[in-house]
């Protein structure tokens, strides 16, 4: 009589160890991955809602009919539940019928849009 031995089946303790590293390092770009996106969708959102609050305040100084002086001025705006800061700076140019507005919008964490234009005498 021939002594048989039972054929083992499954795996072992280093396949299976493998295994979970391949898995635990592909979740884990995954997740980087994911957090990207998140990130860069919010910083659309803060650069699209950001923009309307530079053009609003471009707008409020060409409906003013008239040259805005010189300097700085701070405003804040509301814009979907999320609230920015404006700086607008008017900074004089070459022809002194015109004059040159910067709009620079800024988040409680980083600056999000800065918006030129320029204006004249109407």
């Amino acid at each position: 009589m021939s002594a048989r031995r039972p054929l083992q089946t499954g795996f072992t303790l280093v396949e299976v160890l493998v295994a979970l590293a391949i898995v635990a390092i592909a979740l884990m770009a995954g997740s980087q991955a994911t957090s990207a996106l998140v990130t860069n969708a919010t910083r659309q959102s803060d650069v699209m809602l950001g923009h309307i609050c530079a053009q609003n305040e471009l707008v409020k100084a060409r409906l003013m009919r008239e040259l805005p002086s010189y300097g700085d001025q701070q405003s804040q705006c509301e814009q979907a539940g999320r609230s920015y800061q404006v700086v607008t700076t008017v900074s004089p140019l070459p022809n002194p019928q015109f004059r040159r507005i910067d709009a620079q919008v800024f988040d409680a964490r980083y600056p999000v849009i800065r918006v030129s234009t320029i204006v004249g005498r109407y």
